[in-house]
């Protein structure tokens, strides 16, 4: 980014539709502007969603990684597998983060994994005292505490008011997923 950009910290949180998305729309206008962006998906699961297919074809400009175990996680009931992801997930957003060769970072679904308890929020927190001046940090994911939400610059709340599975119709591949 220019040279006296200063990168910020933004967050995409709440119970509606819509974080990731944004956080992947910002990802796009700027490697359309040559910046460089790293996506990294925290309890993403092993499957491959369309984001992952279509942001392949937006390399070497921009890179995603995603993290997570197979199934749901039940707060509190057979974390290992899920904290053991986490947890590769971090270390790998650490490396990004602090190598200062990226724009834009995107840490995505973050929210979850601390409302989880996967990560200790004092990590992630300490996380963005490491961030090079000239890196735009973004995390994504319902349930972003206060502390979070103070040390932002930017925050944006998705708020829900209608969803069509409430008529019953599920998610669609493409829309949805």
């Amino acid at each position: 980014m220019e040279g006296n950009f200063k990168g910020l910290v933004q967050i995409y949180t709440g119970e509606g539709k819509g974080k990731t998305t944004a956080a992947l729309g910002l990802a796009l206008r700027a490697v359309g502007h040559g910046y460089q962006v790293y996506i990294i998906q925290f309890m993403k699961g092993k499957g491959g969603s369309g984001e992952l297919k279509a942001l392949k074809r937006l390399e070497p400009e921009c890179q995603i990684e995603h993290f997570g175990a197979q199934g749901w996680v039940h707060k509190g009931e057979n974390l290992g597998e899920h904290i053991r992801e986490v947890r590769i997930a971090f270390r790998r957003a650490q490396e990004i983060i602090t190598s200062g060769e990226w724009n834009i970072v995107i840490l995505d679904e973050i929210f979850n994994a601390l409302w989880f308890e996967l990560i200790p929020e004092s990590e992630v927190l300490e996380l963005l005292n490491h961030k090079p001046l000239h890196v735009e940090l973004v995390l994504t994911g319902r349930n972003a505490s206060p502390a979070f939400i103070e040390r932002a610059d930017l925050v944006t709340e998705m708020v829900q008011r209608k969803h069509p599975f409430e008529q019953g119709i599920m998610a669609r591949q493409g829309i949805e997923y």
